[in-house]
């Protein structure tokens, strides 16, 4: 007997049997894949520290962002963090796995009151200690994140930025190599106050050759991606400050 095509319950039953089959499908990809997703954040997490320190493959042009390929970057990371650390309760404990810790999860536990763990990286270049703290917050559609390098003097080694959902050629350029470069040099002190770094329209220093005025050029067209840049700088600074004081050089 044919099969009626134009009756609704047809359509009905088709639909559920593809959405059946499509999920099994997607459930069965996800789960052969999970181990490599997993793999790739990781490497993904270590590239992103490097990068902030000044361990990268950029060369002298300024050009594209370069990062340690993933077939080095273990060995990098492993020859150039030189300590991993964990920040609880006011205590400090080394832990070689510190950098798997989800931010957005530790920062989602203090804002309801609850314990929460602040990873912090030790690392080292050309006998130059860097100190690299986590970053995490909100761009104008989504989440922002990265990491900023510090040395004993609170002066900005380098940064590496990152975003979920900002705008294409907008808010997402927080990523290219011109804005991320002008941080370095820049002090998150004004005075003794962890002031952070402002990312200004009108700074009046669009090549950012003043490194001690807290700002940095804003980018065209995006106010509030730059603005969160700011904020996120200022407030994870501020997290870690208590540290900061013990190993700043007054």
């Amino acid at each position: 007997m044919a099969v009626d095509t134009d009756k609704n319950s047809y359509t009905v039953i088709f639909a559920a049997v593809m959405v059946v089959v499509v999920g099994s499908i997607l459930a069965f990809l996800a789960s052969g894949l999970g181990p490599q997703i997993k793999e790739n954040e990781r490497f993904a997490t270590q590239q992103n520290i490097l990068y902030a320190m000044g361990v990268n493959e950029n060369g002298d042009d300024k050009g594209n962002v370069s990062q340690i390929p993933t077939d080095k970057v273990e060995a990098e990371f492993t020859t150039y963090i030189k300590e991993q650390l964990v920040l609880e309760d006011g205590k400090t404990t080394p832990d070689e796995e510190a950098y798997l810790i989800d931010l957005k999860k530790q920062l989602a536990a203090k804002k309801k009151g609850e314990s929460y763990k602040l990873p912090l990286f030790i690392g080292e270049k050309d006998g130059k200690s860097s100190y690299i703290i986590p970053m995490y917050g909100k761009g104008l559609w989504d989440a922002i994140w990265g990491y900023i390098a510090l040395d004993e003097t609170m002066t900005v080694q380098g940064v590496y930025f990152d975003h979920k959902g900002e705008t294409a050629g907008l808010g997402a350029n927080i990523k290219m190599r011109y804005f991320m470069d002008d941080f370095e040099g820049e002090s998150i002190l004004d005075g003794t106050r962890y002031a952070g770094i402002a990312v200004a329209k009108g700074n009046n220093d669009p090549l950012n050759n003043t490194k001690d005025d807290n700002e940095v050029d804003a980018l065209a067209g995006a106010t509030i991606t730059g603005n969160g840049v700011a904020v996120m700088i200022k407030e994870s600074v501020n997290l870690y400050k208590d540290y900061l004081e013990t190993i700043r050089v007054k």
